[in-house]
């Protein structure tokens, strides 16, 4: 039986981690709960002042809005860019970047393609310069 109460009993040093983790939490907790009630303090105050410059703030607001979201568009659109750039660059030069086996796969299949349907054209129009050489071997007899 000692030996079980001596089994269930914490040790000091779990002790000490749950107090400090208590004390961590309760604080975090306290500081969230005092951000919470200076928001609601501050909206509560700035509501009037909102409202009454809402006709100036609500056009500036979507203007800066639409500002920065463009801003942010043509970076992107730049770095995806250069990105694309770097790519090409490394693949002309034959440092194999990611993706070049599909970019050779893909080009290989067009090639065939495109070699497919030009002996396809070049046949039919054989079949066509045969069948108007008929044609007109028949309205000539």
């Amino acid at each position: 039986m000692s030996q079980k109460f001596s089994e269930s009993v914490p040790s000091s040093r779990q002790t000490v981690k749950f107090a400090t983790a208590a004390t961590i939490g309760t604080i975090l907790l306290v500081l969230s709960g005092l951000t919470l009630t200076g928001t609601v303090i501050a909206l509560i105050i700035a509501t009037p002042v909102l409202v009454f410059f809402s006709p100036v703030l609500v056009p500036a607001g979507i203007v800066l809005f639409l500002t920065t979201t463009g801003f942010l568009l043509s970076g992107g659109f730049g770095v995806a860019a250069l990105l694309a750039l770097s790519w090409i660059y490394s693949y002309v030069t034959g440092k194999h970047p990611p993706g070049s086996d599909q970019v050779d796969y893909a080009r290989m299949t067009l090639a065939n393609r495109a070699r497919e349907a030009k002996e396809r054209a070049k046949e039919y129009g054989n079949y066509v310069q045969q069948k108007t050489q008929e044609t007109t071997q028949t309205q000539g007899s």
